[in-house]
């Protein structure tokens, strides 16, 4: 569907914020009049940037009608010191509880994961929520039979005379793999840690950023789950599971067509950490 898009000349005031801010360079002061003209309209991408600098409203754009546009009230956002202490803050806390995460609260982390930006304002990421206990306990179960084969493999002495010339550093993960089954197997899921929720970001196969889109909405998930009290870490064990399985099985078992790229694992904490640790000295070069 084309997009239509003009300027309200009674409303403009031609302040040339629209002009400044749009990426696809379709709003231009006219060089005699200074009234904003539009050019190549078909290259637009739909991020809404002209729609949310106007003060006065003046651009009608039909991806962005009135009921898409919000005013932002500057003085109710945090300031840069309580923003840095949230980050600061921010921890990967396994420690869970039985306890239910509101479904408030995991409304407004999938809204802040899905706020993130995405390349060429793609919009393409995805989101699949799990709560289902068992649909959690299969992520540990896939993870692990992952992990199992590749220790299989390892194990093996062609295999291991053929891989650890190429990859010396994968057999040193070999004791903590079997530990994570034998673990799992005693009733104790080093995978997902009892989580009580599971956020699943992912993709089109097709997308070519999907990786650095999924990887920014979960940091603001992330945030957001900090901010909320929920207890959250990164699924790494998942996603390594996922890289070396081309067969692309987890998310055709979860009913997932496209390629998956973040997690975040969920719950409310038994406590939360009462200090901020310092971390390694900031390696930073400025030119």
């Amino acid at each position: 569907m084309a997009i239509e898009l003009t300027i309200e000349k009674n409303d403009c005031i031609k302040c040339n914020k629209c002009a400044r801010v749009c990426p696809a360079a379709i709003f231009r002061p006219n060089s005699e009049s200074k009234e904003i003209e539009l050019f190549n309209i078909e290259n637009c991408i739909s991020c809404g940037h002209c729609a949310a600098v106007c003060p006065t409203q003046a651009v009608i754009h039909s991806e962005f009608p009135s009921s898409k546009v919000h005013p932002i009230d500057y003085t109710a956002l945090p300031s840069a010191e309580q923003m840095i202490n949230l980050i600061r803050a921010r921890r990967s806390n396994r420690a869970f509880s039985k306890s239910a995460i509101p479904n408030e609260s995991l409304d407004l982390i999938v809204e802040a994961a899905y706020r993130a930006p995405t390349a060429s304002n793609k919009q393409e990421v995805k989101f699949l929520l799990i709560t289902d206990s068992q649909k959690l306990l299969e992520l540990s179960r896939y993870t692990i039979g992952v992990f199992s084969s590749i220790v299989k493999k390892l194990d093996n002495p062609l295999g291991r005379a053929i891989i650890k010339p190429l990859m010396p550093e994968a057999f040193a993960y070999v004791p903590a793999f079997k530990k994570i089954a034998t673990e799992f197997d005693n009733g104790n899921d080093m995978i997902m840690r009892k989580a009580t929720a599971a956020l699943i970001i992912y993709t089109p196969k097709s997308s070519r950023f999907g990786i650095e889109d999924s990887n920014l909405a979960y940091q603001n998930a992330s945030l957001m789950a900090e901010s909320l009290g929920v207890a959250q870490f990164y699924m790494g064990f998942v996603l390594s599971a996922i890289k070396q399985d081309r067969s692309n099985a987890l998310a055709k078992q979860l009913g997932i067509e496209g390629k998956i790229h973040a997690a975040m694992a969920m719950a409310m904490p038994t406590f939360r950490y009462e200090n901020y640790i310092d971390k390694k000295a900031i390696d930073i070069k400025r030119l």
